[in-house]
């Protein structure tokens, strides 16, 4: 995948999200429960500042010290400014989600290694959520955050030769936070607690190790309006049993190397993929549902190694372009989802069934972020591994859903 294309699909999902005054994006989510409300309630507006110290796991010999500075790189630091929205209580999602919240942030971030690693800058759309309540003003939170980081220090093979885990100045964040809120009043709380984040370009460059930074958080929030639905609870909507029908078709494009003996050989150029989802889901409730995909998908890099033309050389390698049935294959997944106002998680395992070669045999898995764009269309934006440690490809496109009524 081409970075500029991975930022475009990062740049819809950041247009999307400041949408949530819009019944279009409200609806998206659960139209059957939503067809009555009106856009006439205001919106809960917070700010939000989060100062998160990490420690870099060691996944490479790069932070072991195998750099120009022969020291090992084990600390970062990122300060967060976050802008979010809750619905109103009196409205239907308000009712639904009394305390998730949606927004857009932007994070500055250092390795303390800038020669070789740079400070990165993220922006990034963000959701949250509580996960149980421990007392009238303290609960147990969750929040991730999706997006992309600019200004990294990528590998170079005269001025940055040691770096072999970034290969592109831009790469995509994803972070994962649980952490205790405590509610001070209305208009404040403070937050602390611990996240996990995750860089990488998504074999969009070589090379791709990522960088996986384990770490602590400590925040302060000031909400602005109502805020009453962040210290009390009050009976919330439900909804009933339903299934619905996702059709999601996606493409990007990926580099692709192997292991030649002790050599790794990087292919020359990019490779197309392409492919399709069709997912029906049993609306368990309001924020569950699960159900199975069948998943086809094309990769023209696909058992690419095995037609490597043997006269080439090692600085001149060439291939031959493998047969139709070694590059397609068409898997069967089981999905789960997390449905939260217009973003929803969905994370699957599966097996491909109809396939050709070591690339496409054996299990994936795929984790997707759905943003609704209507009530029934959504921005798909995932990434699928193999065999449970083989990073494989971005997975961008749109989804459609089709409802079924019980």
């Amino acid at each position: 995948m081409k970075t500029k294309l991975l930022l475009l699909y990062i740049a819809g999902l950041l247009a999307v999200c400041p949408m949530g005054g819009n019944l279009m994006a409200q609806t998206a989510t659960q139209p059957d429960v939503l067809k009555n409300d009106t856009v006439s309630h205001k919106l809960i507006h917070r700010l939000g500042l989060d100062v998160r110290p990490s420690y870099v796991t060691p996944t490479n010999d790069f932070f072991d010290g195998d750099n120009m500075h022969q020291q090992r790189i084990r600390q970062a630091l990122s300060v967060h400014l976050k802008y979010a929205f809750q619905f109103d209580k009196n409205s239907s999602l308000g009712r639904l989600y009394p305390h998730a919240y949606q927004g857009i942030g932007v994070s500055y971030n250092t390795f303390f290694c800038p020669s070789e690693l740079g400070n990165p800058i993220a922006v990034y759309a963000f959701q949250g959520s509580r996960i149980a309540q421990l007392s009238p003003r303290l609960s147990f939170d969750y929040e991730w955050n999706f997006g992309a980081s600019f200004g990294w220090k990528k590998y170079d093979r005269t001025y940055n030769p040691q770096n072999e885990v970034i290969g592109s100045k831009i790469n995509a964040y994803i972070n994962l936070g649980f952490f205790l809120n405590w509610q001070l009043n209305s208009q404040w709380s403070l937050t602390a607690g611990m996240d996990f984040t995750h860089y990488s370009n998504g074999n969009t460059h070589y090379p791709n190790s990522g960088v996986n930074p384990i770490g602590g958080r400590v925040g302060i929030v000031r909400t602005f309006g109502d805020g009453a639905t962040t210290v009390q609870g009050f009976k919330s909507l439900s909804i009933k049993p339903y299934i619905s029908y996702d059709l999601v078709v996606y493409g990007a494009t990926r580099k692709r190397g192997f292991v030649d003996g002790y050599d790794v050989c990087l292919v020359p150029g990019s490779f197309g993929i392409v492919g399709l989802n069709f997912n029906p889901m049993y609306n368990f409730n309001k924020y569950f549902r699960a159900g199975v995909s069948v998943d086809a998908q094309y990769d023209e890099s696909a058992n690419i190694k095995d037609y490597r033309v043997e006269e080439s050389s090692s600085s001149d390698v060439k291939f031959h372009r493998p047969p139709f049935h070694k590059q397609f294959a068409v898997g069967l997944s089981v999905r789960g989802e997390l449905v939260m106002p217009i973003f929803s998680i969905n994370a699957g395992i599966g097996r491909n069934l109809i396939c050709s070669g070591d690339d496409t045999e054996g299990f994936y898995q795929i984790l997707a972020l759905k943003t609704s764009i209507t009530p029934r269309l959504f921005l798909h934006v995932g990434y699928q591994l193999s065999k449970f440690k083989n990073p494989n490809n971005l997975m961008l496109g749109f989804g459609y859903r089709f409802y079924k009524k019980r």
